[in-house]
């Protein structure tokens, strides 16, 4: 008989598809097997809220695995994400490992600069204070360089976060990474 504790964390998955979810955990880094959940996905919307359950849920094992499949669909299909948006905003911060962050960031992007993906005013202050964070803590380069430029962009409306990006970019110009390097020079020269 399962524990009380065991239930409540893995309730979710009694709830779910347990061949979908199967599928989440036996899936892969390599691209071919993200791109064929992503195509599973995109044929059979009605997955897409057992998708952001595993991945918003940053207890669970292959809850950076379900971000990867979202991240390929923020890529080709973002509008489609919008029902689950709040639900993705309000788990941000709970993520802690590289391998969720890194999708994470990219999705926030994507988000952000999509013209079909419209952010409600909670959403986008969730979405700055977690870039803010991110930047703040020294996340790595690619799910840093995606903070950036979310930030750049949602300053766009939010003028103060120009403000704050700026200060944070100044102090980290002279980073050893050159990709990093790469972005904080070229955002600024948007941000002048």
């Amino acid at each position: 008989m399962l524990s009380t504790k065991t239930f409540l964390q893995n309730w979710y998955i009694y709830e779910m598809n347990t061949a979908f979810y199967q599928k989440i955990e036996n899936g892969t880094a390599h691209r071919i097997s993200r791109d064929a959940t992503k195509d599973f996905v995109l044929a059979h919307p009605e997955y897409l809220g057992d998708l952001f359950t595993i991945a918003c849920n940053s207890k669970d094992k292959n809850h950076y695995k379900a971000l990867w499949i979202i991240e390929l669909i923020s890529v080709k299909k973002p509008e489609i994400l919008t029902p689950y948006i709040d639900q993705f905003c309000v788990a941000l911060p709970f993520y802690t490992i590289e391998r969720a962050i890194r999708p994470s960031a990219k999705i926030c992007f994507q988000m952000v600069n999509s013209k079909k993906v419209v952010l409600t005013e909670p959403q986008e202050q969730r979405l700055i204070e977690t870039c803010l964070d991110w930047l703040v803590t020294n996340v790595k380069v690619a799910p840093a360089a995606f903070a950036m430029r979310s930030l750049y962009l949602l300053g766009i409306k939010h003028e103060w976060v120009h403000e704050e990006l700026r200060l944070l970019l100044s102090k980290t110009i002279e980073h050893p990474t050159p990709g990093y390097k790469v972005v904080v020079k070229e955002l600024l020269k948007r941000l002048k």
